[in-house]
């Protein structure tokens, strides 16, 4: 019997240090996540003004700039675009402007933070042979999948959101 009890007692005091590890280690990835969370969050919100603009003035040096911060297949479509948007927003004098005006964390890991933008777009043009300048100012929301390559965050993925905001 008395035997009995020491296993019992070896085996709850095993049970009870493996879960105060277990409980260490997730409490460590959480304060990991988070700390990722914020600063995947303030560099989407630094960076997304250089991924969403551009002045056809100066946009071989404004698209390069968005791809030296984009990493992965999202460099290749940044490549993409500078063959085909130059010459057209040379071509009717376009100018977009982006302006953050909130951001929240969709989802974190320490490698990964997916961040919504909610994005005030300023784009003005001036066709040749046009009436003069339009500019029209609209409201749109960006997904931003940002990574970090050990020496800051990268944008690996850009998409538009599309459509009404979801009401509550």
């Amino acid at each position: 019997m008395r035997r009995l009890l020491i296993a019992l007692i070896a085996l709850s005091a095993l049970f009870l240090a493996v879960t105060a590890v277990r409980t260490g280690l997730d409490l460590r990835r959480i304060q990991d996540g988070d700390r990722s969370a914020a600063a995947g969050l303030a560099a989407a919100r630094a960076l997304a003004p250089d991924m969403l603009s551009y002045d056809y003035r100066t946009i071989d040096q404004d698209l390069q700039r968005a791809q030296s911060r984009a990493t992965g297949t999202l460099v290749r479509r940044y490549r993409e675009l500078a063959e085909t948007l130059p010459a057209e927003a040379r071509r009717r004098r376009l100018v977009q402007q982006a302006v953050v005006a909130a951001a929240g964390v969709e989802t974190a890991t320490p490698e990964e933070v997916r961040v919504v933008l909610f994005v005030n777009m300023t784009r003005s043009s001036s066709e040749p042979g046009g009436d003069g300048p339009e500019q029209q100012v609209s409201q749109g929301r960006a997904r931003l999948l940002m990574v970090t390559d050990g020496d800051g965050w990268r944008v690996a993925d850009l998409s538009t959101l599309l459509g009404d905001t979801p009401a509550r």
